[in-house]
């Protein structure tokens, strides 16, 4: 009785916490706000959240019609779960009082108190802390999102909810910290990524891959290769335009920077969409909507960390280079007796943003971005920056695969994270969700 009314008295002890800590606000301080910068990142944020149903169109157009509904879901019930685990310590996890370089301190704004009458955060002086805290949510809710489409269809709903909140704590927010806080040690480093390739894709496609291997391989050996051809495209459309919040809005303001950093964007997922078809055909297959999907989002994590860093030729490159790599990737991937990756998630976002890391060592420079101090090894043949970042793709990938695989054996322990046989069989969406999709019932037909 205890165990099915456990998630309902977490919940209130949330609400009677927030009641509380209302965190009523003090005199705000404006006098380094500018407006602009404010409505760029209120729209840049919109931008990013709208990502979250793009990969639910995405993912859910690659599974069998019988998991369409629990593989959307997955991603759509991070918006919630996240969003309030984001204000009771998650913010401040990543972005609080730091405790020697690898953590913040859960108390500096737990239940985000404190967060409204803050003064601006240290690297975005022009827009509102509370901005600043609701854009990287953004950051946040994704990243779990991600790494469900590796183990889709076999994987129990409350125990995924267990994983992902472990996940956000312990993996998430510690890599957040270590990145993108003016006291983190990597920060401290001098290691650069500019909108999330070390912190959100690297961190997802390790998980994903520990994922994989600690699920283990579907009941069903007859995988379905593309079920919704046009969710996908949908999910690919909602990705590409919410990207421009991802790293466009990650300039923190209205400036040419951002829109450098929304040129390499583009630039980077259309080389790459068109990378992946030509491999494609020198593999003997016909050009498909999918591939090209599937390269573009590539694309998009191999810029993510780069696109402040790089000038718009360097961006195609990097796009079509990360696109051919990833796509080499699900190939040797695909060989592999002992991981069942369903939607390659490994391959492409893991893969993808080493790539774009390693990228980033070799062409940040300082005429496209000040805040470079060591430049790329291709650009003045310094390799400072370069080992730099090979170190820390070494931390990030051994961190977040071995402390996912932990969290997912933690969770195991508490709620078994794989679905029956049986409930595989049947599908997700009736056995997780007392659902189904309409048109899984005419395919049947």
């Amino acid at each position: 009785m205890i165990k099915k009314f456990a998630p309902l008295i977490v919940l209130l002890v949330v609400c009677v916490l927030a009641l509380l800590n209302p965190g009523l606000p003090s005199k705000i301080s404006t006098e380094t706000l500018n407006s602009g910068d404010i409505a760029w990142l209120l729209t840049s944020a919109a931008f990013v959240l709208l990502m979250t149903p793009g990969l639910a169109f995405f993912y859910g157009g690659m599974v069998n019609p019988k998991n369409v509904i629990s593989t959307m879901m997955q991603s759509f019930v991070a918006m919630g779960i996240i969003s309030i685990l984001w204000v009771v310590v998650g913010f401040s996890m990543a972005f609080g009082d730091t405790i020697g370089g690898f953590v913040g301190d859960p108390r500096t704004f737990f239940m985000f108190n404190g967060v409204l009458e803050h003064d601006p955060w240290s690297l975005a002086t022009s827009i509102p802390f509370v901005l600043f805290a609701f854009f990287q949510l953004k950051f946040a809710v994704i990243t779990p999102a991600l790494f469900t489409g590796s183990f889709s269809e076999r994987i129990r709903f409350t125990s995924y909810i267990i994983f992902m909140v472990l996940f956000c704590l312990f993996i998430y927010a510690p890599i957040a910290h270590w990145t993108w806080h003016p006291e983190g040690f990597l920060f401290k480093m001098g290691v650069l990524d500019f909108a999330g390739g070390t912190v959100v894709h690297i961190s997802a496609g390790c998980a994903a891959l520990a994922g994989a291997l600690y699920l283990g391989k579907r009941k069903d050996s007859n995988h379905p290769t593309a079920i919704n051809v046009p969710y996908i495209l949908l999910g690919t459309g909602l990705l590409w335009f919410g990207w421009f919040g991802f790293n466009a809005g990650s300039a923190v303001g209205a400036t040419p920077l951002a829109a450098s950093a929304f040129a390499a964007t583009n630039v980077a997922a259309a080389a790459a969409g068109i990378a992946w078809l030509f491999v494609e055909a020198a593999r003997g297959k016909k050009p498909s909507a999918m591939g090209f999907c599937i390269g573009a989002v590539v694309g998009l994590v191999a810029i993510t960390p780069a696109a402040g860093f790089v000038t718009i030729s360097q961006a195609l490159f990097i796009g079509s280079i990360a696109s051919m790599i990833s796509a080499g990737a699900i190939v040797l991937l695909s060989k592999t007796s002992i991981v069942d990756d369903t939607l390659d998630v490994f391959p492409c976002h893991g893969v993808g943003g080493m790539t774009g890391m390693i990228m980033t060592g070799l062409f940040a420079s300082t005429a496209v971005n000040v805040a470079v101090v060591e430049q790329g090894l291709l650009i003045d043949g310094t390799t400072a920056l370069f080992f730099k970042h090979l170190i820390a793709l070494g931390i990030v990938v051994a961190y977040s695969l071995i402390g996912s695989y932990i969290l997912l054996f933690i969770t195991d322990k508490i709620s078994p994270l794989r679905v029956t046989a049986e409930e595989e069989d049947l599908g997700l969406d009736v056995t997780q969700h007392d659902e189904k999709f309409v048109i899984a019932d005419l395919v049947k037909k």
